[in-house]
């Protein structure tokens, strides 16, 4: 049992991502590194996509995190920086685009598909009323013959 615990709590710790910035990468001001850090958690890798370039271990990854370090130290900030960034490698490399222009559509479109959702479910659902459900008969009543004949059906 406790060779399976451990084996989880190993799994647990090797699925977490390991950070790739390099030792000689890290800067001697801890303050400067932390808003290295958080720049480097925003701006997404042009190479990977998916990893933000404090993850990724593409050499442009490196490059753009030695960039942020380099522009930090010369007294930028993080505005400055990710302006930088973004001004060099285009709004592609934000994680998280701003809301302006073409990408006004990417923030919007998901509200307003959600809104159009539901708006059509209360349309279906009230289409779908108890009193709507059944339909109205149609034709001319039955007759006593008729009525007779139905009760005789109903009873076998």
């Amino acid at each position: 049992m406790k060779a399976l615990c451990l084996l989880f709590c190993l799994c647990v710790l090797l699925a977490f991502p390991a950070g790739a910035v390099q030792p000689d990468e890290v800067l001697a001001d801890p303050a400067l590194e932390a808003r290295a850090r958080d720049i480097s958690k925003l701006l997404r890798c042009p190479v990977c996509q998916g990893e933000t370039i404090d993850e990724s271990s593409a050499p442009v990854a490196r490059d753009l995190r030695l960039y942020v370090r380099e522009r930090l130290t010369a007294g930028d900030s993080d505005q400055a920086v990710i302006q930088a960034v973004t001004d060099r490698f285009g709004e592609f490399v934000l994680f998280q685009p701003r809301a302006r222009g073409i990408n006004l559509i990417l923030w919007l479109a998901g509200p307003i598909m959600a809104v159009l959702g539901v708006l059509l479910a209360i349309v279906y659902l009230r289409g779908r009323r108890p009193d709507r459900a059944r339909p109205e008969p149609r034709g001319p009543p039955l007759s006593a013959e008729e009525k007779a004949r139905l009760g005789e059906i109903m009873r076998d």
